[in-house]
């Protein structure tokens, strides 16, 4: 069993930046790969970017690569996304997720665990 709870959204401008964090509990995190997804209202949940089991490798959707790097601590069973130079249109709620995988799948229903989720608004 794995619990995640997130941190770290929050109100900020365009080209700001944001650190969000995923901290979780339970003994497979350090086996498992970490995914971070977004959900704005009235769309479907978006896969953002995915970390493997030991940080060697690193996904990004298409939308954020060069401005969002996911980083891992397994010492400290934390997963982190550091979002830079936002914009409007990623305001949505942030949601980390986990499955029982060793590398990183972006498909939403392949995930078995998710946190609660973070508020991220990004005004203009």
């Amino acid at each position: 069993q794995v619990q995640l709870v997130e941190s770290g959204g929050g109100l900020v401008q365009a080209g700001g930046s944001l650190r969000l964090s995923c901290a979780a509990s339970g003994r497979s995190f350090s086996a498992s790969a970490m995914s971070w997804f977004r959900q704005a209202p009235g769309k479907d949940r978006e896969f953002v970017a995915g970390i493997n089991w030991n940080g060697g490798l690193t996904y990004y959707a298409d939308s954020v690569k060069g401005r969002f790097t996911i980083t891992r601590d397994n010492a400290k069973n934390t997963v982190y996304l550091q979002m830079n130079s936002l914009k409007p249109e990623e305001t949505a709620v942030y949601y980390c997720a986990a499955g029982r995988f060793t590398d990183v799948v972006r498909l939403v229903q392949s995930h078995t665990y998710w946190g609660q989720g973070t508020q991220v608004t990004v005004s203009s």
